[in-house]
């Protein structure tokens, strides 16, 4: 691992930190928020590869589990890692990494544009959603008792906002393999 990896995973466990301080939306039927940090399992698996991605993840639940209050809300501390949501967090770091492993098969720095936002967009739901939501919604139902039926049915109401998510993503990792060709060459 290299000083320019460190630092990457250090960035991006900051601005996934960041995308906490945007507001939790709750809904009343599942006790799982809708946040904007679920974003950055795209963003850093696109971005900086699923390694680096992965581990920025891991970062960021080390602060949770220590008490800092870095998690959408200003949460913090071992109880979130037992909780209902903790399956999604959990998927985070899965998920980032596979989305980060699916980035790096289909995207390439000789495809046109197109193909690479089709690419990011492929491995931000692959990893992002699929993933996240395949160990989230386990763990929740798990937790809660509500059974994977009603789990599914209340985590239908993220996918709308969590495709936007993708998008976003997508295009800021097209964004960033334009303007820093270098970053691409992942760890």
């Amino acid at each position: 691992m290299t000083t320019r990896d460190l630092v990457l995973i250090a960035l991006f466990a900051a601005i996934i930190v960041f995308l906490g301080i945007i507001p939790p939306i709750t809904l009343g039927f599942i006790p799982v928020p809708i946040t904007a940090q679920s974003m950055g399992v795209m963003l850093a698996g696109c971005i900086i590869g699923a390694r680096r991605g992965a581990l920025a993840y891991l970062l960021v639940i080390l602060m949770v589990a220590i008490g800092l209050p870095v998690l959408s809300g200003g949460r913090g501390g071992l109880a979130i890692l037992a909780g209902p949501t903790a399956g999604f967090i959990i998927g985070w770091v899965v998920g980032t990494f596979v989305t980060g492993l699916v980035a790096e098969k289909l995207v390439r720095e000789s495809q046109t544009g197109v193909r690479q936002l089709t690419g990011f967009f492929i491995a931000s739901v692959i990893g992002g959603i699929g993933v996240v939501y395949l160990l989230g919604i386990a763990w929740l139902a798990f937790v809660t008792g509500l059974g994977i039926e009603k789990a599914v049915l209340g985590s239908l109401a993220f996918i709308p906002g969590d495709l936007l998510k993708a998008g976003i993503a997508s295009l800021a990792a097209r964004a960033i393999i334009v303007g820093y060709p270098l970053l691409p060459q992942r760890a």
